[in-house]
């Protein structure tokens, strides 16, 4: 056992150190930490590849629709502006609130469905617009922006990173993660918009309008309606999966088909479609083909992630389990600590999920968090510890640094800081909730 996760700890150095310091692409490798592993914990030589190929295969069966759908969502909210119509309508809702709070929703909400990094490019103009009406600085609502699309990025399902985890630790319902992957990133994302309103009230960041507003490319937005049911039909249709159950019905094959978070994101993409106007049709060929391209990357790094998990399946962790007393808080820091020393290391959240959850789940009877909400709060954990923290190495925190106007020393105060404590108030939070669970 010992052994085991001797070459565990060491896969986990060579992805940390080939990642971030050598800067080799994370599909090559995870491909040589699953083989290093693989030979490692002695797997005989014509079985890698067999292992390799299945956890790989598993990996797309369980999720690769769903993460191509959510991407291609993604891109016909950005491509129709109906991110714009989206956070237009947050911010006629919630215009008595300071505005940092109404930024951070705005993130909130379009985080699930589109990468943090491309919303945060589609909303920069929007944050300066807001900050023009209001008089508020524009950092603290670039930091408000950049946390409230950060926290959901990595704790709320159909975002690609929560995705792959549940994949990886074979949760079956993906609904309770994003009830309380959702709930405690709104915590969050009210933490970051506390933090960023202190910014904005302190002297030497008062209000200077230094930039340009440029609205002429947005000539007409669709409707609310619209733009939100892409996002909110496929959550509403797990939800009643979730709740309900018809037997013996030709009614109840069809409720459970369309309530399968695979053919509820389909339903979501075919609705998206709609955004698109009948004059720009012909783009649905350009704009389903770059939602494919969106999501490769994260499904060839999402199967290698995958194999390694498969292989350390291998390892006779039952045999120890009795053996072995282990305090149960302990259990759900462990994925916290992976994760963030993972992106600390070398700057993807997507990356330090998928890695951290591959790691832990033949673990996970070791650690007490085997259950379904086991399993639930094991995501929660390693999510927030993949927000701690973004720095150089994180090409987020360029593009926050770089399309927010902020220079790289501020950056390093305002945003890097935010993540930070935004990370430790997650583990806290995970803790406390985690704690409350196991008393029940």
């Amino acid at each position: 056992m010992i052994y085991g996760i001797l070459i565990t700890a060491l896969c986990v150095c060579w992805i940390i150190f080939g990642t971030s310091y050598l800067k080799i692409h994370p599909f090559l490798i995870l491909l040589s930490a699953s083989i290093f592993l693989a030979i490692g914990i002695e797997i005989p030589i014509n079985e890698i590849s067999s292992l390799i190929g299945k956890g790989f295969g598993k990996t797309f069966e369980s999720i690769g629709l769903i993460i191509i759908y959510g991407t291609i969502i993604g891109v016909v909210l950005e491509h129709s502006n109906a991110t714009h119509t989206i956070a237009d309508k947050i911010l006629k809702l919630l215009h008595n609130l300071p505005a940092p709070f109404i930024v951070s929703f705005i993130g909130y909400i379009v985080s699930i469905p589109v990468f943090c990094d491309s919303a945060f490019v589609i909303l920069n103009s929007l944050n300066k617009s807001i900050s023009h009406k209001t008089k508020t600085p524009l950092i603290g609502l670039t930091i408000a922006l950049s946390t409230g699309l950060f926290a959901p990025h990595v704790l709320v399902p159909p975002t690609p990173g929560p995705l792959a985890a549940a994949a990886n630790l074979e949760l079956e319902n993906i609904f309770l993660l994003i009830i309380f992957g959702g709930l405690i990133a709104f915590i969050l994302i009210l933490i970051g918009a506390f933090y960023s309103y202190h910014l904005s009230k302190k002297k030497i960041y008062s209000y200077q309008q230094n930039f340009q507003i440029d609205d002429s490319e947005i000539k007409s937005l669709p409707s609310f309606s619209k733009s939100i049911s892409p996002i909110l039909i496929p959550i509403i249709l797990m939800a009643l999966g979730t709740l309900f159950n018809f037997n013996n019905s030709i009614f109840s094959s069809i409720f459970d088909f369309i309530t399968l978070p695979v053919n509820s994101l389909l339903i979501g993409m075919l609705l998206s479609f709609k955004l698109i106007s009948k004059e720009k049709f012909k783009s649905l060929y350009k704009i389903v083909e770059k939602g494919i391209i969106n999501a490769a990357p994260i499904l060839i790094i999402t199967g290698m992630g995958g194999t390694i998990g498969i292989i350390l399946q291998e390892l006779p962790i039952s045999t120890y389990i009795e053996e072995i007393e282990i305090d149960p808080k302990f259990g759900i820091i462990l994925p916290f600590i992976i994760a963030a020393i993972l992106k600390s290391a070398q700057g993807s959240s997507t990356v330090a999920i998928i890695t951290t959850s591959s790691i832990i789940f033949p673990f996970l009877p070791l650690l007490q968090i085997d259950s379904e909400m086991g399993k639930v709060w094991a995501i929660i954990s390693l999510g927030v510890g993949s927000m701690t923290v973004s720095h150089a190495n994180d090409s987020y925190f360029w593009i926050v640094s770089q399309i927010g106007g902020i220079d790289v020393k501020t950056a390093y105060k305002t945003h890097t800081f935010a993540t930070f404590i935004q990370g430790l108030s997650g583990l806290i939070i995970t803790l406390i909730g985690f704690t409350l669970w196991k008393m029940m």
